[in-house]
């Protein structure tokens, strides 16, 4: 027994829970927290892909020395663990979706597609078969019941908060869902873990994709999909080639560092057409949007016709100001007016709509555009760069 307060999941006492046991400290910590509150408590760990042996990099997840420490914990805890193998499911639904993406000229975010339609899709189904009151998990991000229906919200460390990667769980999803960590600091979290004398309480955080575990994502689309991996121009945005690359693939919005041509300014690229084969770079003040198009958007609370809001575009970018005009919410898109430019907008990241700490919805990026505002701002920020 330690001195934490019992959490409360709003579920009867003695209530099923099946948790999504990863391996790592945090999905731990939430396995003994639901046991400890009295949760008749089921560890499900998910192998998602096959790491054959190979030796791990700190940093990385999902492997097989992550089920067995997954396994290790379930053993402390004296509860029921069960290990899936997901693999070909995760290679469908989020590995080709990852080099599909890349291959197009687009920067995915494989953290979402896993959680929209692994975790909180086939995971949620299984907890359900298992007799399951709710399905827990280890993001920092918060549950809440508002006047409306249930909510999702920051989560209270805001270095933690991992709400940008759920915008997309259905309201029905997040009704049988439970955050447990929600309110809780990182390093609350690992003094837990030690105080129930989990095996994992000092392993490192997950930083990696888990199934690029090297970091090297062109290597990944070049091996899966080798036709992507086309050789191109890279042009200006005034229209001169400045040089070759060996494929878009290798490229982002936003991207300073590689481009291996020389100019009297530093260069950033600024779009990719991947139809061209072609990078498009330019100065940095040709990086600035303020008009982003969302696709596949999913609403937790629907927005009006127009609304002030606050958006993240990137999950480590702080949130901005902006306008959601919704324009046309059965097709699933939805127009964002930044109030005013961000630099490194890149289409396939997403655009997580907030009022507040509360999130609203989100959608993909498919295209950005810069208004005649964004324009005049870009041409004063060359002006002054050029008088200094």
């Amino acid at each position: 027994m330690t001195d934490f307060p019992p959490i409360d999941l709003d579920l009867p006492k003695g209530a099923r829970v099946v948790v999504a046991m990863s391996g790592g400290v945090d999905s731990s910590v939430t396995a003994a927290l639901v046991q400890q509150a009295g949760y008749e408590t089921i560890g499900v760990t998910l192998r998602l892909y096959d790491d054959n042996g190979a030796p791990k990099r700190a940093g990385a997840c999902c492997g097989g020395d992550d089920a067995r420490d997954a396994r290790a914990v379930a053993d402390k805890l004296g509860i029921a663990h069960y290990v899936l193998d997901w693999a070909s499911q995760f290679r469908a639904n989020v590995i080709d979706d990852f080099v599909n993406e890349y291959a197009a000229g687009r920067t995915p975010i494989p953290c979402v597609r896993c959680n929209q339609r692994v975790k909180f899709a086939d995971l949620l189904d299984s907890a359900r078969d298992l007799g399951a009151a709710a399905l827990a998990t280890g993001h920092y991000a918060r549950r809440t019941i508002e006047s409306d229906g249930v909510a999702l919200r920051r989560g209270r460390e805001v270095a933690r908060d991992q709400s940008y990667f759920l915008f997309a769980t259905t309201k029905a999803q997040l009704d049988f869902l439970r955050f447990p960590l929600g309110d809780w600091p990182k390093d609350k979290v690992r003094e837990a873990a030690a105080a129930f004398g989990l095996s994992v309480a000092g392993k490192p955080d997950s930083q990696d994709i888990c199934f690029v575990p090297d970091g090297r994502y062109a290597e990944l689309v070049k091996k899966l999909r080798p036709e992507a991996a086309k050789p191109g121009e890279i042009v200006h945005v005034d229209g001169r080639a400045l040089g070759t690359h060996d494929g878009v693939i290798g490229f982002t919005v936003g991207q300073r560092r590689g481009l291996k041509i020389a100019g009297d300014e530093p260069l950033y690229v600024v779009a990719l057409d991947a139809a061209a084969q072609r990078v498009v770079v330019g100065p940095r003040a040709a990086l600035g949007r303020d008009q982003v198009l969302m696709r596949e958007t999913n609403w937790l609370a629907v927005p009006d016709a127009a609304r002030d809001v606050e958006v993240k575009l990137r999950s480590a970018q702080p949130p901005t100001a902006a306008r959601v005009r919704a324009a046309d919410l059965l097709t699933g898109n939805a127009e964002i007016e930044l109030a005013m430019p961000v630099e490194g907008v890149a289409p396939g990241q997403a655009c997580v709509v907030y009022d507040g700490d509360r999130v609203l919805g989100g959608g993909w990026i498919e295209t950005t555009r810069r208004s005649a505002f964004s324009r005049e701002v870009a041409t004063v920020s060359r002006l002054e760069n050029a008088q200094t």
